[in-house]
C-alpha cells in the first residue's frame, strides 16, 4: 500500500470519530438553553399565603407489648413426665389439661391412705362403744374410776388419730391431683421446656401460657409528660411490625419515678388484634401541648426527582424554593419544616 493511500485513509478515519465525537455530544440535535424556566409562564394568581398552624404536640415514646395475665406452670413433684398435651402456639382452655404427670406411687399411696381412715373409724366405733359401756357400770358403780378413764382417754386418742389419717388421706389426695396440671386460664401456649420421659422437680417449669386477650402497652414516660397524664385517658399505639394504630388505655400509672431516668411506668390496656404478641416493639404516643407548625397544601409543592419544590410568589417574580417535608396531617395537607416562612405566597407549580 502507497504512503498517499495510507495517509488517506487516517485522514477519513479521523474525520469519521470526530463526527461520531460531535453527534454524541448533540450538535445536530436542538438543546435547550441552560436555566430557569421563564417566570412569565408561572401564573401569580390563586397565590396561597402561608400562615401557622396550632397543632397538638405529641411524643413518640419507645414501649413493648406485654400480657398483664401470664404464668409460668411448674412441677409440684418429683415424677416423670407422662404427657403434654399441647406445644408452643396452641391455645388452650380452662381447666384443659396440660400435663399428666405419672401416678402409681401417688394412687397406692391415697389407696393406702384411705384403708388407714377405715381401719381408725372401725376402732373408733369400738372405743366410743366400749366408752358408753364403761359410762353405765360406772353409774351402776360395778367398775372403778380408773376404768372409766381408761375408756374415754382411749376414745379421745382413736379420735385424734382418726383426724390425723383424715389428713393424711386429704394430703396424698392433693398430691394426687397435682399430678394433672390443668390450665389455670384460657390462653395461648409460649413455651414448653420438657418432653415426655423426663423427670421433674418441684418448682421445675413445665410450660408458660399468657392470655392473649390481656396485652398491653408498658413504657417509660418522661415525668414532664407522664404528670399530664391520667388513667382511662386513650392514647395512640404504632406497631411498626404490623404496620397497624391502635388506641390503648392507661390502666396504670405508677407513682414513683425511676431514679435514673426520672420517668414513669405507663401501663395500657390494648384492644385484641391479629399478629399482636407479647415483647413486640411499640411506639407510644403521648401528648404534649400544642405546637406551631407550617401546613400547606400539597398540590402547591412539586416532587423533582428526590426534591420537594415549591414557586413562591416574590418581588422580583416567581422564585424556586427547595422544601423540607414533615409529617402529613391527611390526604390534602402536610407539614413544611424548613424551606418556607409564614407570609410567604405559594403559587401553583407549572408542571401542574
Amino acid at each position: 500500500m502507497s504512503a498517499k493511500r495510507k495517509v488517506v485513509l487516517s485522514v477519513v478515519a479521523l474525520t469519521g470519530l470526530l463526527l461520531l465525537i460531535a453527534y454524541m455530544a448533540g450538535m445536530f440535535r436542538d438543546r435547550a438553553e441552560p436555566g430557569l424556566r421563564d417566570p412569565d409562564a408561572i401564573s401569580t394568581a390563586d397565590a396561597y399565603t402561608v400562615e401557622l398552624v396550632a397543632l397538638p404536640a405529641t411524643e413518640s415514646v419507645a414501649a413493648s407489648v406485654e400480657a398483664r395475665e401470664t404464668t409460668t406452670i411448674a412441677a409440684r413433684l418429683l415424677a416423670r413426665v407422662e404427657e403434654i398435651t399441647v406445644r408452643a402456639g396452641d391455645y388452650a382452655e380452662t381447666g384443659q389439661m396440660l400435663v399428666r404427670l405419672e401416678q402409681d406411687d401417688l394412687l397406692a399411696q391415697a389407696r393406702q391412705a384411705a384403708e388407714a381412715v377405715r381401719s381408725m373409724q372401725a376402732r373408733l366405733t369400738e372405743a366410743m362403744q366400749n366408752r358408753e359401756r364403761a359410762e353405765e357400770l360406772h353409774r351402776r358403780k360395778l367398775i372403778a374410776d380408773a376404768d372409766l378413764d381408761g375408756a374415754i382417754a382411749n376414745a379421745a386418742t382413736l379420735e385424734a388419730e382418726l383426724a390425723g389419717a383424715q389428713q393424711a388421706e386429704q394430703s396424698a389426695k392433693s398430691a394426687l391431683g397435682y399430678s394433672e396440671i390443668r390450665s389455670p386460664f384460657a390462653g395461648r401456649i409460649v413455651d414448653r421446656f420438657v418432653e415426655p420421659g423426663d423427670t421433674v422437680s418441684p418448682g421445675q417449669n413445665i410450660l408458660s401460657l399468657y392470655n392473649p386477650f390481656s396485652l398491653r402497652i408498658e413504657a417509660w414516660v418522661r415525668e414532664a409528660l407522664a404528670l399530664t397524664l391520667q388513667e382511662g385517658q386513650t392514647l395512640r399505639v404504632e406497631i411498626p411490625a404490623l404496620e397497624r394504630r391502635l388506641e390503648a388505655r392507661i390502666e396504670e400509672l405508677v407513682p414513683a419515678a425511676d431514679p435514673g431516668s426520672r420517668a414513669f411506668r405507663i401501663k395500657a390496656t390494648l384492644p385484641a388484634a391479629p399478629g399482636l404478641l407479647p415483647g413486640m416493639y411499640a411506639r407510644l404516643i403521648v401528648p404534649g401541648g400544642t405546637q406551631q407548625v407550617i401546613a400547606v397544601p400539597k398540590n402547591r409543592i412539586a416532587v423533582v426527582g428526590q426534591l420537594n419544590v415549591a414557586w413562591i410568589n416574590g418581588k422580583d417574580g416567581p422564585q424556586r424554593r427547595f422544601l423540607r417535608l414533615g409529617q402529613e396531617l391527611d390526604e390534602h395537607q402536610v407539614i413544611v419544616t424548613a424551606g418556607l416562612a409564614p407570609g410567604d405566597e405559594l403559587l401553583i407549580p407549572p408542571m401542574q
